[in-house]
């Protein structure tokens, strides 16, 4: 980690922002250990979010799988598979939880705006103010067959579609005016003649016309999350989110350098620098001492990468099946061969196999790596590992310097796996004064620290201006 001058200090007063990613249909989920417990019961969801509650947590995620991984046409049966439906998840959780905000992962190229903008404001208005919105969108064909009209929409295309079907939505939520519902029973009528407003909109994706059935909530209107790290997804973040996700969380350097890019984005496209939240997602791994730290994460790595998971990750390299081969012994001596991918294993690419085997074989050959160890060692690694003061540094550095305002944290055991970061890190976090030690607002823009909604300031910017 590179270290400044203690002195030189951009954000001394920033606080870090937490969140919680419940992911679903995954290999980095422990599920197969005793110290696990079920990944579908909806006391496995409460029991997360009201741990994230108690440790003062901005959101509780939840992922999207619209179709389960195959391998060959076969469902591929070693990862979780526990992700229900998110509108409805959370709408559940709302009710047994008060402060934590509710983020649904929802997918604009397989679902229409009418009906999802309408979901979400419920989840809105029910939460009262704590909805929000992570906006993915899908490329593959593989997802597609589920769907009626079934295909693909190329890269570029999936983020049009996105900002349109966004376009649509914040309309929707801005279709009823602040004061349309009476205040009072002696009122001549309900809602204020007038206050709903039509929305009409014929664009290359969508043809909307309809009056908008729900008020906004108190924090106006669901918070947009955005996870592209491609340069048209980082546009799309720039120009419509409050919040980007990213894989920017393990390396001060990255970090920063993926910050500063999202601020230059921001400033192109007329927005403030600190506009938006950037929360890369993390696992932390916490021991009493360093070498107990270390000691956990080889066994959390010897967990989420079993026997079968090494030979699936190596067999989609390689591209041949590699089921019946010995995960702890050597690497193939096959060269891979280079298919065309067909979506297997989610939306997984891997572009230049070759090298990426070369490289592989090296690093096994010099360090005398089995396969599974080659996996561990050379696969995406993930997160920060260590004490709870030692952590709190890194994390206090990170946040004073601009790198991040946050992470989304992605527990590796559900549905205790938050307690040691409740427990014993955001202590030391509110030691270091880097982390809050009540919630001072209701909503979840509050808890976030966010302006209002764009559209909002847009119609102030005008208003002002004229």
């Amino acid at each position: 980690m590179t270290r400044t001058d203690p002195l030189d200090v951009p954000r001394p007063d920033a606080r870090l922002h937490f969140g919680v990613f419940f992911q679903g249909v995954n290999h980095w989920t422990v599920w197969s250990a005793p110290e696990s417990g079920s990944q579908i019961d909806p006391a496995s969801f409460r029991r997360v979010a009201q741990t994230a509650e108690r440790g003062l947590f901005d959101a509780f995620f939840l992922g999207e799988g619209l179709r389960l991984r195959e391998v060959d046409g076969r469902i591929h049966d070693l990862d979780v598979a526990g992700r229900p439906d998110a509108v409805t998840q959370l709408a559940a959780l709302a009710a047994v939880t008060r402060r934590i905000g509710l983020v649904s992962t929802s997918n604009s190229t397989y679902n229409e705006p009418a009906d999802l903008a309408r979901r979400l404001s419920g989840l809105d208005l029910l939460s009262e103010g704590r909805a929000g919105w992570n906006v993915v969108t899908t490329d593959n064909a593989w997802t597609g067959a589920n769907f009626r009209r079934g295909g693909y929409l190329d890269h570029a295309d999936r983020y049009r579609r996105a900002e349109e079907f966004l376009t649509v939505a914040r309309a929707l939520w801005d279709g009823w005016e602040d004061d349309a519902v009476a205040g009072s029973a002696g009122a001549p009528a309900w809602s204020r003649p007038g206050a709903v407003h039509r929305v009409r909109h014929r664009g290359a994706q969508f043809d909307v016309d309809l009056a908008p059935t729900l008020p906004r909530s108190a924090q106006g209107h669901p918070v947009i999350f955005q996870a592209g790290d491609s340069g048209d997804g980082r546009d799309f973040a720039a120009r419509n989110a409050d919040v980007i996700f990213s894989a920017h969380g393990g390396d001060f350097d990255d970090a920063l350098a993926f910050a500063e890019d999202i601020r230059r984005r921001l400033r192109a496209v007329g927005r403030p620098d600190d506009d938006l939240r950037i929360l890369p997602g993390t696992e932390i791994i916490i021991g009493d001492t360093e070498e107990e730290a270390e000691e956990k994460k080889r066994w959390v790595r010897l967990q989420q990468v079993t026997p079968a998971t090494a030979l699936g990750i190596a067999g989609l390299l390689w591209g041949i099946d590699l089921s019946d081969r010995d995960a702890d012994g050597p690497l193939p001596k096959e060269d891979p061969v280079v298919a065309e991918n067909d979506g297997s294993f989610g939306s997984r690419r891997i572009a230049d196999p070759r090298t990426v085997v070369d490289r592989w074989r090296a690093e096994a050959e010099a360090h005398g790596w089995s396969l599974r160890e080659t996996v561990i060692a050379l696969g995406p690694q993930r997160g920060h590992v260590g004490t709870p003061a030692g952590l709190a540094d890194t994390f206090a550095h990170y946040v004073r310097h601009g790198a991040v305002d946050g992470f989304n944290i992605t527990p590796y055991l559900i549905p205790d796996g938050l307690d040691d970061i409740v427990d014993l890190l955001v202590p030391e976090l509110q030691e270091r004064g880097v982390y809050r030690t009540e919630y001072t607002g209701t909503t979840l823009r509050e808890h976030l620290g966010l302006r209002e909604p764009l559209t909002h300031r847009s119609a102030a910017d005008r208003r002002q201006a004229g």
